[in-house]
């Protein structure tokens, strides 16, 4: 008989090793040994601040013409952290939401260049310099909500400045030239429009914590006129520090306490690394001697935000991106922060050529928030888009809701998908102002190995609060003992779980006693909370 031995404290708790030890003398020879998992309440990492998502492009179409309930229930799924009566949750409990500040090229209809027209976004500054503060009503309307359901951060985001600003008086380039098209003589215009927006929302009660006037500033944004798929547009590095520069005076003038999050980087690679003329952004914009340096602008942190997309084809590359880039950022003192992911290139096939299921799908999502937490450090992360047009039973990449709109977006079906649930497995218990802990394993295997295994995360809101997120990448079930250090006493716990059962959405168990292996189910999300 193979006995284990488990140490719930190093303090006084020898009562509860005890019983451990004796239950797991029950597990017969032929059963495989639980995975010894070690957290030290001493060894802590990184603070998180939210983990969110965006409502862009769809918001305004459901915000604005759906029926009441349909709405209504997509708001709860999101943003609510209430539960049933049997504690399954009623939502996710995001505690982050992005807002898309429009340039205009909805007002601008076929005109804008922009093929679909539920990707066309109003402005709220009118040609004439005047405000319409009706405008977005869609997106205001989500936004609303998550304030009501107490998401605490708020984040504005631009993806071009209001078309009367830019060069070509259009919501994307024309021209493939990498520079802003931004008007050279805009910048203080564009920074009042933002500092304005951000200055009305306040006296509305819905502050903004962040305003990120840059995104994806390595991307071209060129296409022809009716080929557009979006708004957006490229920056220089010494255009960011301009127009960072420019908002970061319009909103001390107006007196304001947002803080600027820069700089959305379109690949993690170009926060560390890269020859272009946006690349390095580390270095470049949180070094005193760099000519582009932020550091001494009164509403820029030392954060810096990037996207985690097209840096998950393989588990030995995603690895090394977030090690290389967690070091450059401790190195230069920077917080990283993931602010948009999505499965938009094909790493999430893993190799595969047949479509992936919804849960497939769910593990590989959960797996980059393990990787960018774990191994990136982030201090927050953040989905691309909780809603677009899709199906929810296979390759679910963009979406955590499916949605079946009418023709003109005045009406449609929604399914909830299996990311859902497995985004909600970190966003619903792991609050802000928690901390990661270090975790420890017994088994001998690496990072890299563990990619294809159980992946841990730990976090920790004081000496008597734990709660990990464990990935069983496996088709086998697994078990696991929790070697805690330094912790208070730990009588027992519950585990909330997401497989591809149906009813299996972060399912709670019932409140267990700490005297035996949990388990984690074969293919499986699993958030274990311990009292």
């Amino acid at each position: 008989m193979q006995y284990y031995r488990c140490f719930i404290s190093t303090r006084p708790a020898f009562f509860f090793t005890a019983l451990l030890i004796l239950s797991l003398s029950a597990y017969s020879q032929n059963r495989v040994k639980p995975l010894i998992i070690t957290v030290d309440a001493h060894s802590m990492a990184q603070t998180i601040h939210n983990i969110g998502a965006s409502g862009c492009w769809f918001s305004e179409g459901i915000g604005k013409n759906w029926p009441d309930a349909k709405r209504e229930k997509i708001a709860e799924l999101l943003f609510s952290k209430q539960r049933n009566t049997d504690g399954s949750p009623k939502g996710i409990g995001l505690s982050a939401w992005r807002f898309n500040i429009g340039g205009g090229t909805a007002e601008q209809g076929d005109s804008s260049g922009i093929k679909d027209f539920r990707k066309r976004v109003e402005c709220f500054l009118k040609p004439d310099g005047t405000y319409d503060w009706a405008r977005q009503a869609g997106y205001q309307w989500f936004l609303r909500k998550a304030k009501a359901y107490g998401v605490e951060n708020l984040i504005a985001f631009a993806n071009t400045p209001p078309v009367q600003f830019t060069q070509n008086g259009l919501g994307f380039k024309t021209v493939k030239d990498y520079k802003a098209n931004l008007k050279p003589d805009a910048y203080n215009a564009y920074a009042s429009f933002l500092a304005d927006v951000v200055a009305y929302f306040d006296k509305q009660g819905l502050h903004f914590d962040y305003i990120s006037p840059v995104n994806e500033p390595q991307w071209d944004w060129y296409n022809k006129p009716g080929q557009a798929s979006q708004e957006g547009s490229p920056w220089t590095n010494a255009e960011i520090n301009r127009v960072v520069t420019a908002v970061d005076a319009s909103l001390q003038n107006k007196k304001l306490t947002t803080r600027i999050l820069t700089t959305e980087a379109g690949m993690l690679t170009y926060l560390y690394g890269g020859k272009s003329v946006a690349s390095k952004q580390i270095q470049q914009f949180f070094t005193d001697s760099s000519k582009y340096s932020l550091n001494k602008l009164k509403q820029v942190p030392k954060v810096i935000a990037g996207h985690s997309y097209f840096t998950d084809y393989g588990d030995s590359s995603m690895v090394a991106v977030r090690r290389h880039l967690a070091d450059t950022a401790r190195k230069y003192g920077v917080e990283y922060w993931q602010s948009e992911y999505s499965m938009l290139g094909d790493g999430f096939r893993e190799g595969s050529k047949e479509k992936r299921s919804g849960m497939d799908c769910a593990l590989f999502l959960a797996k980059i928030i393990n990787q960018d937490l774990t191994v990136g450090n982030a201090a927050a992360w953040q989905l691309w888009n909780s809603y677009e047009p899709g199906d929810a039973e296979w390759d679910t990449r963009y979406y955590l809701i499916a949605l079946k709109p009418n023709d003109k977006h005045t009406d449609g079906e929604f399914t909830i998908t299996k990311n859902l649930w497995a985004m909600g497995n970190y966003s619903l218990f792991v609050r802000p102002g928690m901390k990661r802990l270090l975790t420890g394993r017994n088994d001998g295997i690496n990072e890299l190995k563990a990619l294809q295994d159980v992946m841990i995360a730990a976090f920790t809101g004081g000496k008597d609060k734990l709660v990990m997120v464990l990935i069983n990448y496996t088709n086998s079930s697994r078990a696991f003992v929790p070697q805690l250090k330094n912790f208070k006493p730990v009588k027992n716990y519950r585990t909330y779980t997401t497989t591809a059962a149906t009813g299996e959405d972060l399912r709670p168990s019932a409140v267990t006693k700490l005297s035996r292996p949990v388990v984690l189910k074969p293919r499986s999300v699993t958030t274990v909370v311990f009292n």
